[in-house]
């Protein structure tokens, strides 16, 4: 009897094992391109850059109402001068009485001009001017080398990877505006006074910050503004740059088939902004009158930090060979540079890459 019972029992077990062995749930294979020793991957990737924005600030300069000085010209110790032919600024002892030696003037006519013991400080603005110049956010194409050195594999987490990455990348920037604004001229006059019987330096005279000095008083007594008619500027502006980025951090990367895992990775990103900016512009007032241009330019060199984040899938050809595609968020902030009177702004904030690349596993 107990043999026969046995005989029935071997099947039935041997069946219910079965069973139990096809509905328990199998961890995904091994990627294609695990052989032996294969733990370094390099990538080469055309990269495509979006959300990256530029700007030319304060176009016409101290025309500008929003521009902080009112002429390219500087006092000594090195600040602008806040009217278009002289300036009135702080002097050390915080313009102490009501009272500054820290002005200077370039133009004779300027003394008594409203009255006596009085001199008179000019700046011309165009209101009409925009705060800002932005050059739009065109897709840019660069390129970027990606290393990958595993360090090890969790086989009961479905064979995740784990490791470090590596990439140097680089993609160029070419910037440019070129258009004419128009607008109308304003011409702000304020006066100041100086003490009755002494007689101000002549022109043209530069106070110091330090002084001693002819003293005048630090605030206008009297201030008006006339409109003296349009005028168009017309404007070029011209930013060419170069960004070398390095980036490290860890990665995580799943299989979701034999052939196809999932990458994700973040961490450190580092830019190097190498631009050089070129502008002009040319004012030319309505009815006729004369033109006046004025230009400039220069180069610069940042280095800007920040952080990126990263998504891409690999489609393994076969154990060395594969296909990638993926995206990428990165900030590393803002750049910004004032070009002999104009500033241009590149804004890599918010930037966005969409990477297409061929990978070697080894």
């Amino acid at each position: 009897m107990k043999k026969n019972q046995q005989a029935w029992l071997l099947p039935i077990a041997g069946t219910l094992l079965l069973a139990t062995a096809a509905t328990t749930p199998q961890p995904p294979p091994p990627l294609e391109r695990d052989s032996p020793g294969a733990t370094n991957r390099i990538t080469g990737s055309l990269r495509f850059g979006m959300n990256i924005r530029g700007k030319f600030l304060n176009p016409g300069g101290g025309l500008n109402p929003n521009y902080t000085g009112g002429s390219s010209r500087r006092a000594p110790g090195g600040k602008l001068f806040n009217y278009d032919d002289g300036y009135v600024l702080t002097d050390i002892s915080h313009n102490f009485g009501g009272q500054t030696w820290n002005w200077g003037y370039l133009n004779p006519g300027q003394v008594n001009e409203s009255g006596p013991n009085t001199i008179d400080f000019h700046h011309v603005t165009a209101p009409g001017l925009p705060g800002e110049i932005p050059t739009g956010d065109s897709p840019y194409m660069g390129a970027e080398i990606t290393y990958n050195r595993e360090l090890g594999v969790k086989d009961n987490w479905h064979h995740l990877h784990y490791g470090i990455e590596a990439a140097v990348n680089f993609m160029p920037f070419d910037m440019d505006y070129a258009n004419g604004v128009n607008t109308r001229l304003a011409s702000r006059t304020d006066t100041y006074s100086y003490t009755p019987g002494t007689t101000p330096p002549g022109a043209p005279y530069y106070g110091s910050y330090g002084g001693p000095g002819f003293v005048i008083g630090s605030s206008p007594i009297n201030s008006f503004t006339s409109f003296s008619g349009n005028a168009n500027l017309q404007g070029r502006y011209d930013l060419n740059a170069y960004l070398w980025g390095f980036r490290l951090g860890p990665y995580l990367e799943s299989p979701i088939t034999e052939k196809l895992s999932l990458h994700v990775s973040g961490g450190l990103s580092v830019g190097i902004v190498d631009a050089t900016c070129y502008w002009s512009e040319t004012l030319i007032p309505a009815g006729g009158g004369t033109p006046g241009t004025t230009y400039g330019g220069g180069g610069d060199t940042q280095v800007l930090w920040g952080y990126y984040l990263s998504a891409d899938a690999t489609y393994q050809l076969n154990d060395r060979w594969g296909l990638d595609l993926g995206v990428q968020y990165q900030d590393i902030g803002r750049y910004r540079h004032n070009f002999g009177g104009r500033t241009a702004e590149l804004d890599l904030s918010q930037s966005v890459f969409v990477q297409l690349g061929v990978s070697y596993s080894f």
